[in-house]
């Protein structure tokens, strides 16, 4: 059985934007990825919003934004409701990168985009596979397999293969690496062999990447160069991804004496470094068959980090004395961390920020990249969130009344209007909120309000102990969390604050505060290096894994034109005819056989179909003409149109009647016993069978390359019937 194969690019087509892809086969589609980018651009969320009620099921392959940064919203605010399929470590550690990310920004400017609640909800939605374990789609998807695969580059990365009905196999890999790491294993390439489809990542089709090596010692010269000099090492990573292999080799080096590095720091800075660090712990049957093997042996976790102090704000690294190594989020420097200490550093001469990933195009860290960033004066744009004072201060605290109050209001009037008696209100006045409230049976709720009913309870003041059971006193102020405030004024991790005691309903969430924008000019003294860490396949290694797999069609994703003209002239001289290299929009139309359309059959037609029993199936014989079927839209709830696909249908023909049809080919034995069991004898003769008394033969007659063979047999009292079989001999 051959399908419909059609992929939809809404995004990661033709340049370096994120991988967001709609595969349809036949009537199920997937969500491939549901990517990001560091500008949150929403011209792909509308693209996403046109197709997001018919998606059936979403793969993802990695943990960063850059595969599910917009998973949240998709949920969130678009309502994607379907499974989602991913590794345990993806849901772990996706979960982190968005916290990160929102964090991020909600320090620096009012984020509205999703909230942690819209996070908790999509990642709720994930479906937890281990590597190699197939699950099989239900519903319109009866007959398709998917099986994630490993892939290297992060932890729980993964190559998705969806197994279609027949013999096609379709390998989706956005980003892989075939080379063993330090704390992960590379992917399994002969797993990917002779799919049908390949939809490859191919961003570095064209980039000729150093030795590891040579990589290795390039970062530990900066470190120990940049750190006998006095100066301090930012080096810009993400959240939970490539940080686990940058921090597992700096703690290695740093326990070796011999190296000079222990009388430094060594610091990991993010919203959430203490969780990703205790979710890598829990997670070694996921990482390098070396680290596995150790931590079965000796129990010696390898994320037991000794020599690394887990920051959560940009205060605690600088009050951390000395030189110092920080791994900070993110690697664009568009927000987070990392940007913060940027704006920091980057005037001195004495300190150095490495770079170790190609961001998107129009971020900071690349124009820094391809630019270079040694002396030379940038206009940033700077936003921080700073505490309200004076009238500020005291309008925010009026709001804050008023809101209260009018809770109030709303609870009491509430009860009045619902209550039975006059005993009720006279009691909700004596007591006021001290009443616990009734719930009800769930199953009363209607649309009329239902009548709340309180117990009684009079109010009691407690009395705090003053002095503890030693005796000593008690000062609640000692035991306060210290407001962060880092040297630009900014407040990062702010504690809530206590409830003032005389006022209880006045109680604070957050200490007032508000977000303000600067533009300033940065001069960029310290020392800038571009270290490639993104543990990808480079040029030459990702052509030769497209050389042993063979695929009998591939799609060239998410790529600038260069790495696309490359691949597209080494799947030439592979002899793989079938090579797409589609655009942003556009839909490619992957189907293997050339003549194969996809028709609706109308109601009227199905109705005058009749079933006949053959063997374990049903057959019908359908006489029907194609005819173009009206373009239908359906309007969602903002009012939107979503465009469907033109499909054509299948009308009654006028005068169905046909003559006897055989199906499949047919053996005069078979014929004899049929004719046996209606009382005729029939007998083989000369290679034909004779029956009616030899007034009547039937013999099969082969046809070869579509030409007929057929020789005469003239007699005069017999009848020739010739039963004709087709071959491709």
């Amino acid at each position: 059985m051959t399908s419909i194969i059609k992929l939809h690019c809404l995004s990661g087509a033709g340049n370096e934007s994120p991988p967001c892809y709609v595969l349809q086969i036949d009537e199920f589609k997937f969500l491939l990825d549901c990517g990001w980018d560091e500008k949150f651009d929403m011209d792909f969320i509308k693209e996403l919003k046109r197709h997001v009620n018919t998606i059936d099921a979403v793969l993802l392959s990695h943990s960063d934004p850059l595969h599910l940064g917009a998973l949240p919203y998709a949920v969130g605010k678009l309502g994607l409701n379907c499974p989602i399929y991913a590794t345990l470590p993806v849901y772990k550690m996706g979960q982190m990168f968005m916290y990160d990310l929102y964090q991020a920004h909600k320090n620096v400017s009012e984020f509205t985009l999703f909230t942690l609640d819209d996070v908790d909800m999509a990642f709720d939605r994930i479906v937890q596979l281990k590597y190699n374990q197939s699950v099989d789609m239900k519903g319109k998807g009866l007959g398709l397999r998917i099986t994630p695969l490993p892939a290297g580059h992060s932890l729980g990365g993964t190559v998705w293969r969806i197994a279609a009905p027949g013999e096609e196999d379709i390998v989706y890999a956005p980003d892989f690496n075939h080379k063993k790491e330090r704390h992960l294993n590379g992917c399994e390439i002969e797993k990917l062999m002779r799919p049908s489809l390949m939809l490859l990542g191919a961003m570095n089709a064209d980039y000729v990447q150093q030795r590891r090596r040579l990589r290795d010692e390039k970062l530990m010269t900066t470190i120990l160069t940049t750190l006998r000099g006095g100066g301090c090492v930012l080096v810009c990573t993400d959240t939970a991804g490539r940080v686990l292999e940058l921090a597992h080799m700096l703690d290695q080096l740093w326990r070796n004496k011999d190296s000079g590095l222990v009388a430094y720091s060594l610091l990991l800075l993010s919203n959430v470094s203490y969780n990703v660090v205790e979710f890598a712990k829990s997670q070694i049957e996921w990482m390098s068959d070396k680290l596995t093997r150790a931590f079965e042996g000796a129990r010696s976790n390898p994320f037991a980090l000794r020599h690394l102090q887990l920051c959560h704000s940009v205060g605690e690294v600088t009050r951390t004395p000395g030189p110092k190594v920080v791994l900070a989020s993110f690697p664009d420097l568009e927000a987070g961390f990392a940007r913060d200490l940027f704006l920091l550093w980057a005037p001195h001469s004495q300190n150095s920020i490495v770079l170790t990933a190609r961001t998107s195009p129009g971020t900071l860290a690349r124009d820094l990249i391809e630019k270079g960033g040694g002396d030379r004066t940038m206009e940033m744009t700077v936003r921080r969130r700073i505490r309200l004072e004076g009238a500020e201060l005291e309008e925010f605290m009026q709001q804050q009344r008023m809101k209260i109050n009018n809770t109030v209001k709303e609870e009491a009037a509430g009860l009045s209007s619902d209550s039975d008696s006059e005993g009720e209100l006279e009691m909700w006045v004596v007591t006021g909120r001290h009443d616990i409230p009734v719930r009800h049976d769930a199953r009363q709720a209607g649309c009329f309000k239902s009548n709340k009913r309180h117990h009684a309870m009079y109010p009691f003041h407690e009395e705090r102990n003053r002095a503890d059971d030693y005796g000593e006193i008690i000062k609640p102020e000692d035991y306060r969390l210290a407001e962060i405030v880092d040297a630009e004024g900014e407040i990062r991790d702010v504690p809530p604050a206590p409830p003032p005691k005389q006022e209880p309903e006045q109680e604070m969430i957050e200490i007032p505060s508000k977000c303000i924008t600067s533009v300033r000019q940065v001069t960029i003294k310290a020392n800038i290096q571009y270290i490639e860490l993104e543990g990808r396949c480079d040029g030459e290694s990702l052509l030769r894994v497209v050389s042993q797999a063979k695929p009998r069609a591939i799609i060239g994703l998410r790529a600038n034109t260069n790495a696309l003209h490359v691949l597209k002239k080494h799947c030439e001289a592979e002899g793989i005819e079938k090579v797409f290299l589609p655009n942003c929009g556009d839909t490619v139309d992957a189907t293997t056989e050339s003549h194969i359309y996809q028709v609706k059959l109308t109601d009227s037609l199905m109705c005058g179909v009749v079933w006949r029993s053959a063997g374990d199936v049903e057959l019908a014989w359908l006489s029907a003409v194609v005819a173009p079927r009206p373009l239908q839209r359906e309007s969602d709830a903002s009012g939107e149109d979503e465009a469907m696909d033109v499909m054509m249908s299948l009308e009654p023909a006028v005068g169905s009647a046909h003559a006897a049809s055989f199906v499949n080919s047919v053996r005069l034995s078979e014929v004899r016993a049929a004719l046996a069991k209606q009382g005729l004898s029939a007998e083989f003769a000369g290679g034909a069978l004779e029956c009616c008394n030899g007034t009547l033969a039937i013999r099969r007659v082969i046809l070869r390359n579509n030409r007929a063979s057929i020789k005469s047999v003239y007699s005069r009292h017999t009848h020739f019937v010739n039963i004709l079989s087709y071959t491709n001999m």
